[in-house]
């Protein structure tokens, strides 16, 4: 498949590129500079602002699915939304964030006391584009929610799956590593099985 990610040189979107590279898919790394990409086979380094639509559709155009890493705080939701549009590219997949799954029915984790403030503009930011997302009727997409812990680790490809509400571990903890939740994103493009749906993953 040809998979398009923006925001390829991420934490999160690095460890997409890899995975979907391990397994024999080509890649196009949408970034501000993506120049440390340069030489790797089967990725294609593409330099687009996002803030930039018309070449933002240009890089999309062609490609079996789109995965977006990109932080909310400070993207144009509706216009990326209409970008994909304009790529006619149907799969829209969104690094998503743990802020808008529920701790308990109709009490999302970003309004709970003793959030951290310092995480509360983007946490925000990223429930305002689900619930934009799920306004979108003509976009195949999906919103893969991490765990409250979202961090560097292993690829250990041992996880649940959860729909919106917050998973723990067997301790009680809260958490996923990059490199397992890029195993479930990959599942997701290759075998698509939430649809206009959020879903999330935890240990």
């Amino acid at each position: 498949m040809k998979i398009a990610i923006i925001g390829a040189t991420g934490n999160v979107g690095g460890r997409i590129l890899a995975e979907a590279v391990n397994r024999g898919h080509d890649v196009t790394a949408i970034a501000r500079d993506p120049s440390r990409l340069q030489g790797q086979a089967h990725v294609t380094p593409v330099a687009v602002d996002v803030a930039n639509p018309d070449a933002l559709v240009q890089s999309l155009q062609g490609h079996d699915a789109i995965v977006s890493a990109l932080h909310f705080d400070g993207t144009d939701a509706q216009a990326l939304f209409q970008s994909v549009r304009d790529s006619a590219v149907k799969r829209f997949l969104v690094v998503g964030g743990a802020g808008s799954l529920e701790v308990a029915p109709g009490k999302v984790l970003v309004e709970q006391p003793g959030f951290p403030p310092e995480y509360k503009p983007e946490a925000t930011a990223g429930k305002r584009f689900l619930d934009a997302l799920r306004q979108q009727d003509d976009l195949e997409w999906t919103f893969l929610s991490p765990s409250a812990l979202f961090v560097a680790g292993e690829r250990t490809g041992n996880f649940q799956l959860g729909k919106d509400t917050l998973l723990h571990d067997g301790e009680g903890k809260s958490w996923i590593s990059y490199e397992d939740f890029a195993i479930a994103m990959l599942d997701e493009i290759e075998q698509p099985a939430h649809v206009r749906q959020r879903f999330t993953i935890g240990y």
